[in-house]
């Protein structure tokens, strides 16, 4: 059996910061396992998980293994149960897919890379530290910057606003997208397709 992907989705626990932009990883796992039909349960490495095939490859063979993964800590401290989970389910980093929110970014777009900086995104920092490597993918999800003078990270810590609301199912549903079109076509393909001009 082929080895499989860890995708892990970064948000804060609670129901307190479950609408939060800093969440929006949160928010395409659900988006991810609505489509599987699938649910999380708890693992040791402090995550929630679920293990899924991503859709049926021609001739009826089940898609890719994909692990989904909800951290129960902090967002800062998101390193100790990705890298828990690597280490046991043996998947190398360039088979780990993080799942973030992006300032730099302009909200409603989505945007992959593998590896590079963290841009003082301390979950992203403490994955890093974790595996020993910047070298893992990403899902980069738009949520665009503050307002005016609004400090980040208070920005991030807010609710997506009720017009943000209205077009969030379209963002979570193309992040989604993305996920599957990296673990099925790989991070070149699915780039030629999300950071094509609209």
């Amino acid at each position: 059996m082929s080895e499989p992907w860890l995708v892990v989705g970064l948000g804060n626990p609670g129901p307190g910061y479950a609408g939060n932009r800093h969440n929006v990883g949160h928010m395409v796992l659900d988006e991810m396992l609505g489509r599987c039909g699938a649910s999380l349960v708890s693992h040791r490495s402090r995550a929630q998980v679920a293990d899924v095939r991503l859709g049926v490859l021609p001739g009826g063979a089940p898609g890719p293994r994909v692990v989904i993964a909800r951290p129960t800590t902090y967002m800062n401290t998101s390193g100790g149960p990705v890298g828990a989970l690597a280490q046991y389910l043996q998947v190398p980093p360039e088979r780990v897919l993080v799942v973030h929110d992006e300032l730099d970014i302009p909200y409603l777009q989505v945007r992959l890379k593998s590896g590079g900086g963290e841009g003082g995104h301390n979950g992203l920092r403490s994955i890093s530290s974790a595996l020993g490597t910047r070298d893992y993918l990403r899902v980069r999800v738009g949520v665009g910057r503050p307002p005016g003078r609004m400090d980040a990270a208070d920005y991030v810590l807010k609710d997506f606003s009720a017009a943000e609301r209205k077009e969030l199912p379209w963002l979570l549903d193309a992040a989604a997208d993305a996920v599957e079109m990296v673990v099925r076509d790989g991070l070149t393909a699915a780039q030629q397709r999300f950071h094509a001009p609209a």
